[in-house]
């Protein structure tokens, strides 16, 4: 970016800093004597916005306005290290750890913030008295408040951050701090994780966090069930992989993650003695298999299990007994090749506590998922994601019942059928709404059927040419986003956002990308091919 001249500078922190709030004078005074120093770094003073953004005394705003005022230097770059470095002396320490953590990715690197966050937790840098992961989310949100960590994407309801990074000056500032030795000992383990290989595993019996997943492996290593105080495990396998009986060992994990090749699915199967890992919070494998839980008492109906479990995805053996040992789970994948198990949809109304599920079909056969009522789904379902499920668009009617549930994914023929026509009033609360890779062509619908509706987002629709437009009587719709998409869907949506605006309320925004301009009927030739193939057989 250039360089901002002063009413630039001083509009830049007093949004950052007040927002909509009215200023004070005296807050005024100061706070041009403090852009004034910032000599019209953009970064400078984004991150000296975020640091007053935090204090609200005058006296706060006086020390800060001293300290920068002392950074004198005809290095641009030297004087924003030292304004970061006031910004940083400002942390907690918790906030400190975590961000000097970026220091161990490669520099500019763009991070998966689940990956971030459940290493901050193996780590121990949160506070173990209050819910994990809601810690390690407002540990993010308050690093990316004060601008020392950027926001590279979020989800596409934009509740959720998904990735972050740090600027190249605040990685400076990373390294810096760790030379000088100020949290080598909580870094340490960290350290050795990010060089260690296989068989170098046997010296470092302390390690909490090993990230194997650039290692491929054939089979499990045997010496990992040695390092009992591991919390965190990631693993990359070129194939099917059997978990040996010695996992047990390892009693403090919480995260364990296995990775297949790209593009395809491997199988993990795990032993009986996978449920003696007590602390297990996360495990995610593209396809695995867990085992009937033991038994904890003469009463056959009670089983142990993972009693801390966040996340599990993707299961693939949904009896009774398993669905009970991680019925605390509050995310949850399931797929299956060919045949959904009915037993299946009888059993996850044992998961009281789920909010988030997503039900993925592998194979491209065409299986079909029946949803017989909202009482299949525990109601405290928020969000659920269906994937080539095949499930006839009529029975998204009984899904419209669930009272909780805000976002809805319908991906790669989740639906078959070219027609949608809800017939009940429901999805009360549903505000993110996707439909993606469908052959959906006519769709009819009211407000009624979508009253809280925020953001519509269709995506490789090749033969839906409008969008209801009850939709413009929707006061709450924000946003229609189209991909691949028809251009006349594309006029159905400029159509809908006209509308709003003649009736005085603010007007959708409408995002297109990418139109999709050949024409439907080399589609529909295309795909009757083979059945006239058939035919003249």
């Amino acid at each position: 970016m250039d360089f901002m001249d002063q009413d630039d500078s001083w509009n830049l922190v007093k949004s950052a800093a007040f927002a909509n709030e009215a200023l004070p004078s005296e807050y005024k005074n100061i706070g041009k004597q403090i852009v004034d120093e910032c000599h019209g770094l953009p970064l400078t003073i984004v991150v000296v916005a975020g640091l007053l953004k935090s204090k609200r005394a005058i006296e706060d705003w006086k020390s800060v306005a001293k300290d920068v005022k002392s950074f004198v230097t005809n290095d641009a770059d030297e004087r924003c290290l030292r304004v970061l470095g006031l910004s940083y002396n400002h942390l907690t320490n918790d906030l400190k750890t975590c961000l000097l953590y970026f220091e161990i990715f490669p520099e500019e690197a763009e991070i998966l913030v689940n990956h971030l966050m459940r290493i901050w937790m193996a780590e121990g840098f949160l506070n173990l008295e209050n819910d994990l992961g809601e810690e390690a989310e407002k540990c993010l949100q308050h690093l990316v408040n004060r601008s020392l960590v950027l926001v590279c994407k979020k989800s596409r309801d934009e509740t959720k951050i998904r990735s972050c990074k740090v600027q190249d000056l605040i990685y400076d500032l990373c390294l810096r701090e760790f030379q000088r030795g100020n949290v080598r000992s909580k870094f340490q383990s960290i350290c050795i994780s990010t060089v260690i290989h296989q068989s170098q595993l046997i010296p470092f019996k302390l390690l909490r966090v090993l990230d194997l997943s650039d290692v491929r492996i054939d089979v499990f290593p045997v010496e990992i069930p040695s390092l009992i105080w591991l919390r965190y495990l990631s693993l990359r396998c070129r194939e099917n992989l059997d978990i040996p009986p010695e996992i047990c060992r390892l009693w403090n994990l919480q995260t364990f993650i296995v990775q297949g090749p790209i593009r395809s699915v491997i199988t993990i199967n795990f032993p009986e003695e996978i449920w003696g890992l007590k602390q297990l919070r996360h495990l995610k494998v593209s396809k695995f298999y867990l085992p009937k839980p033991p038994t904890v008492s003469s009463d056959k109906g009670s089983y142990a299990g993972f009693s801390n479990i966040q996340t599990a995805s993707y299961l693939s053996s949904c009896r009774k007994e398993v669905i009970l040992g991680i019925q605390n789970v509050k995310k949850l994948g399931i797929t299956k090749n060919y045949l959904w198990n009915y037993e299946l949809l009888n059993n996850l109304v044992y998961l009281q506590q789920l909010e988030i599920l997503s039900l993925i079909c592998v194979s491209y056969s065409h299986v079909s998922l029946i949803i017989p009522s909202a009482k299949a789904f525990p109601a405290t379902l928020k969000k659920l994601k269906l994937y080539r499920t095949h499930l006839d668009w009529s029975y998204l009617d009984n899904i419209t019942e669930l009272p909780n549930l805000e976002v809805l994914k319908l991906m790669d023929d989740a639906c078959d059928g070219v027609e949608w026509h809800p017939t009940v009033r429901g999805f009360t609360r549903l505000k993110f709404l996707l439909i993606e890779n469908n052959d959906l062509k006519y769709w009819k619908a009211t407000d009624d059927n979508f009253p809280v509706l925020e953001r519509l987002v269709l995506s490789n629709l090749y033969y839906l040419e409008e969008i209801p437009i009850e939709f413009a009587d929707i006061h709450t719709l924000q946003l229609i986003e189209l991909t691949m998409c028809l251009p006349e869907l594309g006029k159905s949506a400029a159509q809908i956002q006209q509308e709003q605006e003649d009736l005085g309320n603010n007007p959708v925004d409408v995002r297109i990308s990418h139109p999709y301009t050949r024409t439907v009927k080399l589609i529909e030739l295309k795909r009757s091919l083979p059945q006239l193939e058939e035919s003249a057989a």
